[in-house]
């Protein structure tokens, strides 16, 4: 079965894969912890694949899974995106797989972007901080080159993060990286690329808006923080002059869909504006039901 839009409540743009089908994980013990300690996380924090389909499927939602290839960055071996991409093909009616590869690879990591297209990622989940790099250094636009080509968004991470909060010098993960001024070179010197920044860009909120209302090939994913403490500035954007640019997400496992969903429902969001908030702009943005 495909995943068929006009059968979904919503869709989630941003569900991480923590756990493979070997018993490893996404990261080491030390940052794992940290993050969901961040998040005061008190559920499952490694779902597989299919327990990851299961709970979008019970209720009726699409997700889009991704691991983060940050072998470089923190020393721990990732998760394979390959595996993902083949696990989630299973349940292809409520999954949207993503890539990842490591940006410090060179070549090799642009030629793997390529078979993972081939393979089915329908988009390339990067996070700077994680994986210790300046996304708008020149000698990583290859790798931005082959997504455009392919036709499929690249989702960048942006802002605070879970990961390391906490710990003495933060586990060496640098926010810098993730400040989303970096992507709006990125974005003026690749205008056929589709970026999604991932999460409410705290402390970089008003930058994050400034670049999608003015660069048409970036949006905004609204992961990672609960609605209710959204900023009031991107609250006015969603409802305003980004409503066509704003995408729900998650960051299940930390954050489930039904604990941001209910803070969503109070927020003040106009009701011609939230169906384009929890689905029609994903959809359009990851090309499903077209």
């Amino acid at each position: 079965m495909t995943l068929d839009p006009a059968r979904l409540t919503a869709i989630d743009v941003h569900t991480h894969v923590e756990q493979d089908g070997h018993g490893c994980f996404s990261l080491d013990q030390e940052l794992m912890d940290a993050s969901a300690a961040y998040f005061r996380a008190d559920q499952d924090r490694t779902p597989t694949v299919a327990a990851i389909a299961q709970h979008y499927r019970e209720r009726s939602m699409a997700a889009v899974v991704f691991t983060v290839d940050a072998a470089s960055g923190t020393g721990h071996p990732s998760l394979s995106s390959e595996e993902i991409l083949d696990a989630a093909a299973e349940f292809a009616d409520v999954l949207i797989p993503f890539g990842s590869v490591d940006p410090h690879g060179g070549k090799a990591s642009v030629a793997r972007i390529r078979r993972l297209v081939e393979r089915g990622a329908r988009g390339f989940k990067f996070h700077p901080s994680l994986q210790a790099f300046e996304p708008n250094d020149a000698v990583y636009y290859p790798l931005y080159e082959a997504v455009a080509e392919a036709g499929v968004p690249a989702l960048f991470h942006t802002g605070q993060t879970g990961i390391g909060a906490g710990l003495p010098g933060g586990h060496g993960i640098k926010l810098r990286y993730s400040n989303p001024m970096l992507l709006d070179d990125v974005a003026a010197d690749h205008p056929d690329l589709t970026i999604v920044m991932a999460h409410p860009s705290v402390p970089w909120q008003d930058e994050a808006i400034s670049i999608a209302t003015h660069k048409s090939n970036v949006y905004i994913d609204l992961s990672g923080w609960r609605p209710k403490y959204f900023p009031p500035q991107l609250v006015r954007a969603a409802n305003t002059m980004l409503r066509t640019k704003v995408l729900f997400g998650s960051d299940f496992p930390v954050i489930t869909p039904d604990r941001w969903l209910a803070d969503f429902a109070e927020l003040e969001i106009r009701d011609e504006v939230r169906p384009l908030i929890l689905k029609d702009n994903a959809a359009r943005v990851l090309g499903v039901g077209s």
